[in-house]
Formats: C-alpha cells, sequence, structure tokens
C-alpha cells in the first residue's frame, strides 16, 4: 500500500468515500464528505432512504435540505443497497447502530452483518473506520478477522482498519458533524496517518490521534459514561430534595456560580437517545471479562433506570392530593422526543413514563410538534394536532417530558388543572400555584 499515492489521491479529491448506514451519523458524514469534494457512496438495507437520497429528500434533522439535494444533482452523492459497490470505495465508514438486545447485552449484529456484506468487495488499498460505539476491542477482536476472511487480504498490507467514535449531538446548533472535533485510532501507524488525513480534508474540528482502536473506543464511553454517571448523580440528589422539601433546580443553579471544579448536569425523567443510556452496558459488559465491576457506573444505570417509575409515583401524589385517583386520570404529556426540538425518540424516557402511567390505569394522551406519531413495542400513539385550551383543561395532570422550545408553556399554565414539570421548562412562567417541578 502506497501511503504518497493515497495522499495523493486526498488532495486531488480522487478519493471515493463510501458510508454504510445512512441514519443520524452516516448521512451527516457522508454529506460532508460529498461537500468536501469526495464523490461518496451511501450504502443501506433500508430501500426507502435510499430512495429518499437519490431523490435529494432530507430526512435528518442536522442536515440542509439544500445541500443534500445539490450535491445528488452534482453527483456527488448517491446512495445504494448494493453493496457490491463498494468496490469503487477507498475509504468506508461504519455508521450502524449499536443498540442492546432485551437482555441489556450489546447486540454487535449490525456492525459485523455491514462487515460481512462489504469484506467481499474491498479493493486493495481501502481503508475501513468503525464509528459506531461499542466496547473496547470490538475493531481488532470483532470486525478486523470478518474482514480479514471476507477479503481474502490483511489488515495492514491488503487494507487499513481504523476506528472513529462518531459525535453526532442531534439538535445541537453549535457543533455539527462538520466542526466537532474528531479521534481516531488504527491498527498501524501507517492506517492512522491515512485515515485522520482523510478527516482532516473532509471535518473543521481537528483530528486527535490516538494509539490505537481500543483507546479511541474506551474513549468513546468514557464521555458518555461521565454524562450517565452526573446525571445519575443529579438525579438521586432530586429525590433526596424532593423528601427534603428543597429545590433541587434552585441548589444546582447557585452551584454553578462556582467557575471551577463543577459542571452543571440536571435531573429528568430519565435518560434517552442512542448513546448516554446504552454505552454503559457496553462498558460493565466488557468488564466483566476481565473480572472487573464497574460499580460506581452500575449504580448510575440503576438510579438512571429508575426515574420513570419514580415520575409516574410524584404524578400519582399530585393526583392524590387533588382526591384524583391515578386509574382512570387523564394524562397530558408535553413531548415524547429523548431531548428538545428534535424529532429523535430512540430509547426517550417519556416513552417509558407512559408505560408507567397506563400500568396505573391512567388514560394518556400526548403533544409533541417534533413528533407526530411514535411506536414503542406494542403501542402506537399519534400526538393530538394542536395544544389548545380545551385540550390542556381536559386532562387531570399535565406532565412535561421533554422540553420543546416552541411550546407556549405560559398558555399551559393558565389552563392546567396541574403540571408536573420533570425539565423546569417553565422556568420562566410566573404564576405557579398549579406547577411542580421534579
Amino acid at each position: 500500500m502506497d501511503n504518497n499515492e493515497i495522499g495523493q489521491r486526498i488532495v486531488s479529491r480522487a478519493l471515493v468515500c463510501g458510508t454504510v448506514g445512512l441514519g443520524y451519523v452516516g448521512l451527516p458524514l457522508a454529506v460532508e464528505k460529498a461537500k468536501a469534494g469526495f464523490k461518496t457512496v451511501g450504502f443501506d438495507v433500508q430501500a426507502d432512504k435510499v430512495a429518499m437520497v437519490n431523490r435529494g429528500e432530507n430526512y435528518i434533522g442536522d442536515v440542509v435540505q439544500e445541500d443534500l439535494a445539490a450535491l445528488v444533482e452534482a453527483g456527488m452523492l448517491e446512495a445504494t443497497c448494493d453493496f457490491s459497490r463498494v468496490v469503487e470505495c477507498d475509504f468506508v465508514a461504519i455508521c450502524v447502530p449499536t443498540p442492546l438486545d432485551s437482555h441489556q447485552m450489546p447486540d454487535t449484529s449490525y456492525m459485523e452483518a455491514s462487515a460481512r456484506e462489504i469484506a467481499p468487495y474491498l479493493k486493495e488499498g481501502a481503508m475501513v473506520v468503525l464509528e459506531s460505539t461499542t466496547y473496547p476491542g470490538t475493531t481488532e477482536e470483532l470486525i478486523l478477522p470478518i474482514l480479514e476472511k471476507g477479503s481474502g487480504m490483511r489488515c495492514g498490507e491488503g487494507f487499513y482498519l481504523g476506528f472513529s467514535p462518531e459525535r453526532v449531538d442531534p439538535g445541537n446548533l453549535l457543533y455539527k458533524t462538520k466542526n466537532t472535533p474528531k479521534v481516531v485510532g488504527a491498527v498501524g501507524e501507517d492506517a492512522l496517518e491515512c485515515i485522520a488525513a482523510v478527516y482532516e480534508a473532509v471535518l473543521e474540528g481537528g483530528v486527535t490521534r490516538v494509539s490505537s482502536p481500543a483507546v479511541a473506543e474506551m474513549e468513546k464511553i468514557l464521555e458518555n459514561t461521565y454524562r450517565n454517571v452526573n446525571i445519575g448523580l443529579v438525579n438521586e440528589l432530586c429525590m433526596l430534595c424532593d423528601r427534603m422539601g428543597i429545590d433541587v433546580w434552585e441548589v444546582i443553579d447557585a452551584a454553578k456560580t462556582k467557575p471551577y471544579g463543577f459542571t452543571a448536569f440536571y435531573p429528568g425523567p430519565g435518560l434517552g437517545g442512542h448513546c448516554i443510556p446504552l454505552d454503559p452496558y457496553y462498558l460493565s459488559w466488557k468488564a466483566r471479562e476481565y473480572g472487573f465491576h464497574t460499580s460506581m457506573i452500575e449504580a448510575s444505570m440503576t438510579v438512571n433506570d429508575s426515574m420513570p417509575e419514580w415520575v409516574a409515583s410524584r404524578a400519582a401524589r399530585i393526583l392524590n392530593r387533588a382526591g384524583k385517583a391515578m386509574w382512570g386520570a387523564k394524562v397530558l404529556v408535553l413531548g415524547v422526543a429523548y431531548k428538545q426540538d428534535i424529532d429523535d425518540y430512540r430509547e426517550s424516557p417519556a416513552l417509558r413514563v407512559i408505560e408507567r402511567l397506563e400500568e396505573r390505569g391512567a388514560e394518556v394522551f400526548y403533544y409533541d410538534p417534533w413528533v407526530p406519531r411514535y411506536r414503542y413495542k406494542e403501542d402506537a400513539k399519534e400526538s393530538i394536532p394542536d395544544l389548545s385550551a380545551e385540550a390542556i383543561a381536559s386532562a387531570d395532570l399535565v406532565l412535561v417530558a421533554c422540553a420543546h422550545t416552541d411550546v407556549d408553556y405560559a398558555f399551559v399554565q393558565e389552563y392546567a388543572k396541574a403540571v408536573l414539570d420533570t425539565k423546569n421548562a417553565m422556568k420562566a412562567v410566573s404564576s405557579r400555584e398549579n406547577v411542580e417541578v421534579l
């Protein structure tokens, strides 16, 4: 493999890039590669996504519709379900989901299937990068053998392999794929330099090189476990403050005035999204292979996983004070997305809160301008079309589960019988006689 030739192909934009998985991570990355001047092919098993991309139709919030349409029209970006076209690609990023199975164990099937799909078509000199968040060791222990067996080439000789964790934060107005710093670890120095050079040619946030894929994998797990542990701490403090009659939100606001040594985290109905609720389970699972128990991490996970049930109990307490049983009560949930101002409800705690309320006999309906409908387990619901005074007043309790900024919370407070605000979304509302915060 000639690194000088690879470098020249990067500079001349003769390199062809592939992205496997056209979801929240893959499509924005594919768009940025194409915008940087690299012909890009997106691969996905879902034919509807492929068709939408090829029509220039966007379905991801962090992608600009006009950018996608222009790139498709210019022939810089296309999508396909045909993995034999991997043979055209010099650089292939794998951006597929890494969920947990029904036993809270890592489900690596999407990564393995992707590696098996691309392996027979890898061209000599190709670079493969795993971006899916996973446990330390995955790239070298799981993906490398699949690629070597399927391609008939040796890693480091016939192809290069690395890991570069995705850092997508849907809805973040400041940091997007383009300007978020990248971390890259690879199998061998030559692979590291070539893979990092591609990212440096595409992105503006800079690239940090680390000594191995395992370091990069652990780094990503650390990012999200750090947040999981700190949110678990503040959720536990929230429950204690409730017993003590102390406003935990006021406590946090006071603490964050300290200019050093404190980072503010906030309580909520639980954890959601594609990373923070899942990644600590990957690390805890891998740690057991070494006879190590991640006690602090597991404790925070227990606290965070218990929050939907605790929120349901708080809701029951509010209803009881009004002389209303949970059984038969009408509860309006505001927001089912996992975070504000996005349409993503993966692992959303709001869905588990609704599940707990319905188990207690409540009649639950919801409003979310970003998520008009959702499916969860065997359940499917549609949002009420608008947040009218009549809809608010008809509920025995309004429960704010996601703090979308395009909701008029003063209007909600005006017509609601009672409000449980789990996100402190109503902090600017002055009339609060019918409002409780978590």
